[in-house]
């Protein structure tokens, strides 16, 4: 018998040494050395080994992982998955549980059925005690993805909140800030939005991290923070409302009420090709300068590439040097605050006729 088990434990390791190759660089086996490897052969030797019961548990490792890569080497993802399920089922006390679950989400994920994986890596967090593979934490690479399949606000935030508080060495704070910030608005959470905005723009990378799918990330927080701060007293509670004010205080010349409707935050002044945020976009200025001696008009109409939440009103005889200004109002995006989400605002001026 102890020499069937010699003979056995030296077969195991040399099958070991192959399939670990195997599973480390697959593309590197010829089709002529694949068909010499009987898998289903290895894995009745590796179940024999298995059930020995004197293996510590790093032997137990090597042969169930080894197993389980075998499964995989075939894409058999629902084998992989049956085999590790019972082998967590019967060793509780394997402290390498959290790894066989990992090995299945991500079978899940390679059949497409990312709900069911999303429940694996989930399960792994609140279950089981984190594990270094390879150097690299098991929650971290599970946190990674559940930001990345989960459709559930609320489960974003919380996956977001636990990357920041657990690995802020392994990511980009900046940027999950941002990400937080928007998981928050979607679930109505408009403190913590506000929060998140505000520890985003403390970051000393603020102004010039580039966010794939965010590229006015900076500008849009600058914004909400600085109009939470604000009084707010210039918006109208209907586009009709602001665009009878405006032309209004045009035909009289009122510069004072002009001045008084532009909004007080991030308001803007620029040619059509210009960036909003631009530093010389935004230089405070009174239209009394530009109302003094000249005869200003203003279309009867609002201009026909209106829509439902911005609007733009043509008016002329500003500058000899650049006549014609697009007047832009916006519906204001706010729910933070009732009272003035949905009403509009002045929000600036562009400059010359349009592109």
């Amino acid at each position: 018998m102890k020499k069937r088990y010699a003979i056995h434990t030296f077969f195991i390791i040399s099958i070991l040494s192959i399939f670990t190759a195997c599973a480390n660089n697959t593309s590197s086996i010829s089709e002529d050395e694949k068909r010499k490897l009987n898998i289903e052969e290895t894995q009745v030797e590796l179940q024999y080994l298995l059930e020995n019961k004197n293996l510590n548990s790093k032997q137990q490792y090597a042969i169930v992982n080894q197993m389980a890569n075998n499964l995989l080497y075939q894409n058999d993802y629902q084998g992989t998955i049956l085999f590790l399920n019972n082998w967590v089922e019967n060793h509780p006390e394997d402290k390498y549980n959290s790894y066989w679950l990992l090995m299945n989400a991500f079978s899940y994920l390679s059949m497409n059925a990312e709900p069911v994986a999303e429940y694996y890596f989930d399960r792994i967090l609140r279950q089981y005690p984190d594990l270094m593979v390879k150097d690299n934490s098991i929650h971290f690479m599970c946190l990674q993805n559940l930001i990345q399949i989960s459709t559930n606000p609320q489960n974003r935030i919380k996956y977001l909140n636990e990357l920041i508080n657990r690995f802020p060495e392994q990511i980009n704070t900046t940027e999950l800030y941002v990400r937080l910030e928007m998981e928050y608005e979607k679930d109505s959470q408009w403190d913590q939005a506000l929060n998140a905005a505000q520890l985003f723009l403390q970051q000393p990378d603020a102004t010039t991290i580039q966010i794939p799918g965010e590229p006015d990330a900076y500008k849009n927080a600058r914004h909400f923070i600085d109009f939470n701060n604000s009084s707010k007293d210039w918006t109208f509670q209907s586009l009709p409302e602001l665009e009878a004010a405006v032309k209004k205080a045009i035909r009289n010349y009122d510069w004072r009420a002009l001045d008084k409707y532009k909004s007080k935050v991030n308001f803007f002044s620029m040619s059509w090709k210009q960036d909003e945020m631009d530093a010389n976009a935004q230089e405070e200025f009174s239209m009394r300068s530009f109302m003094r001696g000249n005869r200003i008009r203003y279309a009867d109409e609002l201009d026909e590439t209106s829509n439902p939440n911005e609007a733009y009103l043509r008016t002329w005889g500003w500058s000899e040097y650049v006549s014609v200004w697009y007047l832009y109002f916006r519906k204001v995006n706010f729910p933070l605050d009732p009272d003035i989400h949905g009403n509009w605002e002045w929000a600036g001026i562009y400059m010359g006729n349009k592109l």
